[in-house]
């Protein structure tokens, strides 16, 4: 059975390797933990999509939400992606990877009047509009700087996307978007403001799918109103249908980036909207499994062998220098994420609970996990590439770990460790 990231990811005479490096080695040389990065994997996935859309319309904007490290938003500006973002923040880090403003889209359902500006005035390709008061006040944000704010609207389309109810964005219940009856009605008040201009239609229904029928449901209730928009005089250029498509973790078996593109191009054709542009906005597709999170193993504590599975005592804890402040996803979502000694060892095998030192029963990597392990080792933790630094904190005044990409033979660190001096270096006594 292969690794969730391979090719790029593989064991080799044992040793687990990313894009031809030894894990182990660059833990022992960078310290732990430690995310590692595979550009060539993320260059790969982006490709995939690339070369799906060549001779169409299109524009692929990274979900930097899922890995806003600078290098690799360098990695895909390089490539010639554009970017959607979800604050000026994110804004200043594309412009400050060396991205363009005018190939981002600005999403996101509370941007502040500070943050209209802030993108109105470096020029941002588009606003996706996901409420009807945010265009009163985007309007009157681009009236006062003498601009004039390109926008999508974002609707809600009221489509299971079935995924975990944390990362589902396209249901009526959700928080996200116009409501997909309301949708015409919007439009016609934005084509009414001077400050506006309608450029496009934008969805997004969730994150880690793994079917492609609920995009295709998305965009046919999508295609529905831009053919109502349109008759009612307002032209679309282009339809945005989000992101979201899931990764391997496990078993799942989500279709690939160039079977999605085929199948939402063929409705289009079908539909006769083949001439418009097209946006994708994925973000886990393109960086989730280039990445692992690299963690020393401390402490053993193996239950008794004498009692029953069954009885809490016979639990057999493996503690890491990684916890819940790394990588969230467990204690958040109980996420399954794949756990490989980046050594093999010929012991017989035990089963281990993988956790961290933090502070909470909460703080847990693995569960149930079979490996032969000694302090020391290093584990690496699988597709850790995305919602993962992203989501670090300090909690426990913890500094967060060290960052490395991988290009060819190279091994760039891109963000140092954090030292706890300057976890507090804000903070005043009075």
């Amino acid at each position: 059975m292969s690794l969730p990231g391979a090719p790029f990811l593989a064991r080799v005479d044992g040793a687990l390797q990313l894009e031809g490096h030894d894990l182990a080695e660059l833990g022992a040389r960078f310290g732990t933990p430690l995310f590692v990065y595979s550009r060539g994997a993320m260059r790969a996935a982006l490709d995939e999509y690339l070369l799906a859309l060549k001779g169409r319309p299109h524009l692929v904007c990274y979900a930097m939400k899922a890995n806003s490290s600078l290098a690799v938003l360098q990695t895909f500006a390089q490539a010639g992606a554009g970017f959607d973002i979800v604050s000026g923040g994110e804004l200043a880090r594309v412009l400050a990877a060396g991205g363009r403003a005018d190939r981002v889209v600005f999403s996101g359902v509370g941007k502040s009047p500070a943050e209209m500006r802030q993108a109105l005035q470096a020029g941002v390709r588009c606003f996706n509009v996901e409420s009807e008061p945010e265009l009163d006040t985007l309007n009157a944000q681009a009236l006062a700087l003498g601009l004039i704010a390109p926008i999508s609207l974002r609707v809600n389309p009221d489509v299971d996307a079935g995924t975990h109810p944390y990362i589902a964005t396209g249901l009526k219940g959700n928080k996200f978007g116009i409501a997909h009856d309301r949708a015409l009605a919007a439009y016609r008040r934005a084509a009414t403001l001077p400050g506006l201009k309608v450029l496009g239609i934008d969805c997004h229904i969730g994150s880690q799918i793994t079917q492609l029928e609920p995009y295709i449901d998305a965009l046919d209730r999508l295609l529905d109103l831009v053919e109502g928009v349109e008759a009612a005089g307002i032209p679309i250029h282009h339809v945005d249908v989000g992101g979201g498509l899931g990764i391997t973790y496990t078993d799942e078996t989500p279709p690939r980036a160039s079977a999605l593109v085929a199948a939402v191009l063929a409705r289009m054709d079908a539909r006769g909207h083949g001439h418009r542009e097209l946006l994708f906005e994925p973000g886990r597709s393109l960086v989730g499994n280039a990445g692992v999170l690299l963690t020393e193993v401390m402490v053993l504590k193996p239950g008794r062998d004498d009692v029953p599975e069954t009885d809490g005592a016979a639990k057999s804890f493996c503690i890491v220098d990684a916890a819940m402040n790394d990588m969230v996803r467990p204690a958040m979502y109980e996420a399954w994420m794949g756990i490989e000694p980046c050594r093999l060892r010929a012991e017989t095998t035990r089963r281990w609970d993988i956790v961290g030192p933090v502070c909470e029963s909460g703080d847990w990597l693995g569960r149930d996990r079979d490996m032969a392990l000694a302090p020391g080792d290093t584990l690496a933790v699988l597709s850790a590439g995305a919602y993962g630094m992203v989501m670090s904190s300090n909690y426990n005044t913890r500094p967060r770990a060290a960052e490395v990409l991988l290009d060819g033979p190279e091994a760039h660190l891109i963000r140092e460790r954090e030292d706890v001096a300057a976890l507090f270096a804000g903070e005043r006594l009075i």
